[in-house]
């Protein structure tokens, strides 16, 4: 009888939010339907392995859920190791695309009513975020000052570099700290934050737009790899190699940033871009050497996967987003105003938007808008 009463009290909160609460807050409806991005094949090929779908159902919470009406999704390099099935082979599609988002609650369980309103801002790093709504456990759930893009760069990108340095690179001041792929996602952050620990930063870009942000975040040394070559860059202006190394790019920057070791240096591998699009995911490296390169710095060489952190996650965020909100970081964002076809905005330039960072011309984290109709009708 007591959980028949508990399920009862949490429809009401549902039926609640979609219809009296939603109307005061928005003065528009919940729609039956929505649209999404949807895996339908395995493949690295963001553009074959996935649809848009028009006619989904909406979703509703469950008891811990909030409801989220997504205004910003992310866009991550490993979209498309998603896509291809890298992450998880056990799961088959149809699946739901996309990572994070940020948005408004517009529907809550009877649990998640304790903590959450209808209204209320929150971020989320969850699978589904390419939907114009999508069910976030409340668990999860980060609330944030205001539903802005900003926010959303750190989900992913700004605990990437947070957490990964924190627990890896060991920064301390005077350290020489080398991050490639600098002025992408999390690089910005890499670069940052490295700065703020009082280390000397490199940092690998592609062109002098690139490099000039760069110097405005406080990076050292931006390299164009375009107008110059990292390896003789970097032995000529540190013939004693490089303390710290995010790299993210792999193949020949990989090999590149391995011969750039100073003695005890350490080599985090966050990703390797440049290998994503191919069958494999990776680009070839020159591994038959690194056992000796490795021993005769006392190198090494570590990976990290933020899956494997989270529980650091939470504090991660917590003081990323006051280092935001007080403006002591800068969180860059991309959303396509200089692309061809313009502004990411709506699900269908996701597509675009995918394209336009495998081109490498993205400065900072790349975001789509999705902008809903302030009074849409069910």
């Amino acid at each position: 009888m007591l959980r028949r009463r508990a399920l009862a009290a949490a429809r009401t909160i549902v039926d609640m939010s979609y219809s009296r609460h939603f109307l005061d807050f928005q003065g528009s409806a919940i729609p039956s339907a929505m649209q999404k991005l949807v895996v339908t094949r395995l493949s690295p090929n963001f553009r074959e392995a996935v649809a848009l779908r028009r006619d989904c159902p909406v979703p509703l919470p469950g008891d811990g859920d909030l409801l989220v009406r997504n205004r910003f999704v992310g866009v991550n390099a490993s979209d498309i190791n998603y896509s291809a099935g890298r992450y998880d082979p056990s799961v088959k599609p149809p699946f739901d695309a996309g990572f994070e988002g940020v948005g408004e609650v517009v529907a809550l369980g009877l649990s998640a009513s304790a903590r959450y309103t209808v209204g209320q801002t929150v971020a989320y790093m969850s699978a589904g975020s390419f939907a114009e709504y999508t069910v976030v456990p409340a668990s999860i759930a980060i609330p944030v000052p205001s539903a802005t893009p900003e926010y959303l760069t750190l989900l992913v990108s700004g605990t990437t570099a947070h957490i990964c340095l924190k627990e890896l690179g060991g920064l301390k001041e005077g350290k020489k700290v080398l991050v490639t792929a600098a002025a992408g996602g999390t690089g910005q952050f890499a670069v940052q934050l490295a700065k703020k620990a009082g280390c000397h930063v490199i940092g690998t870009c592609s062109s002098e737009e690139k490099a000039a942000f760069l110097k405005s975040v406080g990076c050292d040394r931006p390299i164009n790899y375009k107008a110059e070559d990292v390896g003789t860059v970097l032995k000529r202006e540190y013939p004693r190699g490089m303390d710290v190394v995010y790299e993210s790019v792999g193949g020949a920057m990989f090999d590149l940033a391995v011969d750039a070791l100073a003695t005890k240096g350490c080599l985090i591998v966050i990703g390797f871009i440049s290998g994503y699009q191919t069958p494999t995911g990776l680009s070839p490296v020159k591994a038959g050497m690194l056992p000796a390169k490795l021993l005769k710095k006392s190198a090494r060489i570590q990976g990290f996967f933020l899956n494997h952190y989270l529980s650091e996650y939470r504090a991660s965020m917590d003081h990323l987003i006051k280092m935001c909100t007080s403006g002591d970081l800068v969180c860059q964002v991309d959303l396509g105003d200089l692309s061809t076809e313009g502004r990411f905005k709506g699900l269908e330039s996701v597509f675009r938007a995918v394209d336009y960072m495998y081109l490498g011309k993205n400065t900072g984290k790349i975001v789509v808008e999705l902008p809903h109709p302030v009074n849409s009708k069910l």
